[in-house]
Formats: C-alpha cells, sequence, structure tokens
C-alpha cells in the first residue's frame, strides 16, 4: 500500500468515528444534568422479630418433610 491509501484509511476510519459519535449522542442525548432523587435504605439493627403465630405455629405443616405418594388400594 502508499502512504496516500493508508491516510486516505485513517481519514476515512477518524471521520466515521466522528459522526458516529454525534449521531449516537444526537439519539440518545446528552449526559443528564437534572439532580436526581434517590431513596435510601433505613439503618439495619440487630434486633429481630418474633415470627407470625398465624403462619409458625407447631399444626403447620413442614415443607422440610418428604412425602411419599402410594396408592394403598392395590
Amino acid at each position: 500500500m502508499k502512504k496516500t491509501d493508508i491516510a486516505m484509511i485513517l481519514l476515512i476510519a477518524i471521520v466515521s468515528v466522528v459522526v458516529a459519535f454525534f449521531v449516537t449522542r444526537s439519539i440518545f442525548g446528552g449526559s443528564a444534568t437534572e439532580a436526581v432523587k434517590v431513596d435510601t435504605m433505613e439503618k439495619i439493627t440487630s434486633q429481630v422479630t418474633e415470627p407470625d403465630p398465624a403462619i409458625f405455629n407447631s399444626n403447620a405443616i413442614n415443607p422440610a418433610v418428604e412425602v411419599q405418594i402410594t396408592n394403598k388400594g392395590q
């Protein structure tokens, strides 16, 4: 390749990058400059609350127990 060919390829590449930059900036807009309100989390404490007795009681179904379903009639 000649030096002029390499220079032309570089020129086309640079122009393409500049055009792509401005096209994407016009499509997506620039960076936002307005203030944004962000919700904050409340402080985590070491206090543990008691579970709901309607759900966690001695008569509740234990999902950790293996259950086998069989046909007893046959």
